[in-house]
């Protein structure tokens, strides 16, 4: 496909797109340029070089983002950005039509035409003209310029300021101008993408050459892995390896690259030993947000390749979204509400974080109904206050959640999040095998998704299913060694040994789990039965004592009570038959009454 030409003019609607960018006519029939996203004007100029033709969203993305890995969502976000200023005035539904399971159609007339001059210039051109006689364009209606056919063109440009003569397209074009040396600015500070990032070439502290290929493995898994999180943009491994071993100024390569964030790291070897460290750099401050230090011993590489990565792009996507949402905005949109309510899943459950996660969520889906990503996660943070037993209207809200989700999958019937959400509800409403499949879309879809993964891991435990359960948890606990949940992923793995009757191993599990979280009364309860199963009385009546004295209520004083007790599910059958061989059998040595 050729590059769009610099005397290239599209007008539709009361509005024109060209290189220098989106302009509106206001009242006093003057151009006024539209504050929009450099991404989005790609996505834009896309869809108006083919109006009325249905595009997919892998022809879109690859125009778009040409050599770069990025998340599907990212095209949702900027499509929604357009309709918002495409429909503002617009009565008879969206400019861009989305065609569920295939993609996006741009339905408003479009006319293109070649100007005389650029509307910078202040003089009055023919495509000016155009407008001020129609309004909103209609290429058939009298008095309009007749529309010139539209060529399959290429899409990416991005809109420069007057001083700046170039533009850097796909990676090709960029190394060929870092081989020359010249750099042109395309990105204004206001048009990075908010989860954009750069992931440089970990530098190889060792100079050993034999060792290069685990240093350049470590970056491109990372940068693969980030590409799958939600919302994520991220530069490609050949764009960012162009600044392998030279000097780094994280400023400059924001701007050149249009991206907020970069990771720098490092790789140093000695002997059978292997230090990684990386660390996180706000490309527009140069502030450091977070660093990790990884120590281990060299064993299998490619194992020790793929853990490090994973843990470090679980780490650094948590980071980035917290960043993000603690960015100050005078005016947010639907994703700023986005970005605040997600950093507040990662906070422990409680009233009040439900509540404001709740909040931040209803806030974006109300300025962005559209949103498959908004309309996800108010599902997720209400079936999370449900399922914690935190909502005092939990009928209701699980109905709300029935409509969201459904929303959200028949807009995008493939969309991980709204596959998760889904989950979510599932387990609300005690359809537990239903939602494994649910969270194995999320899972599959990025292998780093924690949440996911420990919850299919609760859910096969509940059906039955509890050596798949195990390395799920194991996998959880790898990827965030110092997660507030650490204790519950410690607990579940002990529950299923104990329920498999291997006693010993569970104990290991139960001290763990107590030992993070010492003011939960659960794992005391188990650790009581375990030890009454190995008879150990003292310390068995000890633990009890404890789950007694730190339960709010009073179900640990009998085996009916605790059976009954709210928010108790205790699996299917088969597993309730393991409960009542295990658990109840070791409680009732080490004390409790059946009523």
């Amino acid at each position: 496909m050729e590059a769009l030409s610099s005397n290239e003019v599209f007008l539709f609607e009361g509005f024109r797109l060209d290189r220098c960018g989106l302009f509106r006519r206001d009242d006093g029939a003057a151009l006024a340029p539209v504050e929009i996203g450099a991404r989005a004007l790609d996505v834009l100029g896309v869809l108006v070089q083919r109006p009325g033709e249905l595009l997919s969203r892998d022809e879109i993305m690859d125009a778009a983002w040409p050599g770069t890995v990025v998340e599907d969502n990212n095209l949702t976000v900027q499509v929604s950005t357009l309709r918002r200023v495409l429909d503002r005035d617009r009565a008879n539904g969206s400019s861009i039509q989305t065609v569920p399971g295939r993609g996006y159609r741009f339905v408003a007339p479009v006319t293109r035409v070649e100007p005389e001059t650029s509307p910078a210039s202040g003089t009055r051109n023919r495509s000016d003209e155009a407008i001020a006689k129609t309004g909103p364009f209609d290429p058939g209606a009298p008095g309009t310029l007749a529309p010139v056919p539209l060529a399959p063109i290429s899409p990416p440009w991005r809109r420069f300021p007057a001083r700046i003569v170039g533009s850097v397209i796909g990676a090709l074009v960029l190394i060929a101008i870092l081989a020359a040396g010249i750099w042109y600015l395309p990105w204004s500070s206001g048009a990075r993408p908010r989860l954009s990032i750069a992931v440089l070439p970990f530098a190889n502290l060792g100079n050993d050459p034999d060792h290069q290929y685990f240093v350049d493995g470590i970056t491109e898994d990372v940068t693969t892995d980030l590409s799958r999180i939600v919302g994520m943009f991220v530069i490609s491994r050949n764009t960012a390896f162009t600044y392998r071993n030279k000097p780094v100024d994280t400023k400059q390569i924001g701007r050149e690259l249009g991206v907020r964030y970069v990771l720098d790291g490092s790789v140093q070897r000695s002997g059978n030993h292997v230090r990684v460290t990386a660390q996180l750099i706000d490309a527009e401050s140069d502030a450091h947000l977070w660093a990790e230090l990884f120590d281990r011993e060299m064993g299998d590489l490619f194992a020790l390749q793929d853990e490090i990565t994973r843990r470090v792009a679980y780490t650094l996507g948590r980071e980035l979204v917290g960043a993000e949402a603690a960015r100050s905005t005078d005016n947010p949109d639907a994703m700023d509400f986005i970005l605040r309510g997600h950093a507040l899943m990662f906070n422990p459950p409680g009233r009040e974080n439900f509540a404001k996660m709740i909040s931040e969520l209803e806030h974006a889906v109300a300025l962005d109904p559209r949103s498959v990503v908004a309309q996800s996660y108010l599902t997720t943070a209400l079936m999370g206050r449900v399922l914690n037993g935190m909502s005092d209207l939990a009928a209701a809200d699980i109905e709300r959640a029935e409509g969201l989700v459904s929303q959200a999958l028949a807009v995008s019937p493939r969309n991980p999040l709204a596959h998760f959400a889904k989950g979510f509800l599932l387990r609300a409403q005690n359809r537990i095998e239903e939602a494994i499949p649910e969270y194995e879309v999320a899972v599959a879809s990025n292998r780093n998704w924690l949440l996911a993964i420990a919850t299919l891991g609760w859910c096969k435990f509940q059906t039955g299913l509890l050596e798949d359960a195990i390395p799920l948890h194991e996998q959880a606990i790898r990827l965030s060694p110092r997660d507030n949940l650490i204790g519950v992923w410690y607990q579940r793995i002990g529950m299923a040994h104990l329920l498999k009757s291997r006693t010993d191993e569970a104990i290991v599990w139960f001290e763990k789990a107590r030992n993070a979280n010492p003011l939960h009364p659960q794992p005391h309860s188990w650790l009581a039965a375990a030890y009454a199963l190995k008879s150990d009385s003292k310390r068995a009546a000890a633990e009890l004592a404890e789950a007694r004295r730190l339960n709010s209520d009073d179900r640990y004083s009998s085996i009916a009570r605790l059976k009954a007790a709210p928010g108790n599910f205790f699996g299917v059958p088969n597993i309730r038959a393991l409960y009542e061989a295990t658990y109840f059998a070791g409680l009732r040595k080490a004390g409790m009454p059946e009523e």
